[in-house]
């Protein structure tokens, strides 16, 4: 049976976390643990860690399309469940990195510099516009909504695939100018 109510239940959330995950994560991006006297060491070894787990954010998506176009509904549903779940550890990680850290700036030159702010741009902003598209997505399956679910499963899929792989990619490229 399909539940109209639990889309109404979860929309307002879904609009509010949609908006204030940004931007805590935006406030957070700016400070600086150090700045209000609070003595911690750099969590510098971080990057590889929330780069890989966008790396294996990237192969569960995949891993879950794939597992139900094979009708493998119960194993699509942990896999998403799972890629969301990394996505919130990624960002954990991003935002202690960066409390404890200075931000790294890129040093390369000519057509690979604009090449690296063209991915990290839209990384961050495709970052910040599937918020939303997973939430109602996931609430969508939730709510046994599989027609709606799966339209907006067609859009969400490939963005989160983008965001996550050039995660990894922003990480690769900017990695040589980390200060070791």
């Amino acid at each position: 049976m399909e539940d109209h109510s639990l889309e109404k239940k979860y929309s307002k959330l879904i609009v509010a976390v949609s908006i204030v995950i940004p931007l805590v994560v935006a406030i957070l991006f700016g400070v600086k643990l150090k700045d209000f006297g609070v003595n911690v060491e750099p969590l510098s070894f971080l990057p590889p860690i929330y780069a890989t787990t966008n790396g294996i954010t990237a192969v569960v998506l995949v891993w879950a399309v794939l597992a139900i176009k094979n009708g493998k509904r119960k194993l699509h549903e942990r896999l998403m469940t799972f890629a969301i779940a990394l996505s919130v550890a990624f960002l954990v990680m991003y935002v202690a990195y960066h409390m404890t850290s200075d931000s790294t700036k890129f040093g390369g030159e000519g057509a690979i510099r604009y090449i690296y702010f063209f991915i990290l741009v839209t990384h961050i902003l495709l970052s910040i516009a599937i918020i939303p598209l997973v939430l109602i997505t996931y609430v969508r399956a939730l709510a046994k909504r599989f027609d709606r679910h799966k339209k907006i499963a067609k859009i969400t899929f490939p963005l989160w695939l983008y965001v996550a792989v050039t995660g990894v990619v922003v990480y690769l490229m900017i990695s040589p100018y980390y200060a070791h």
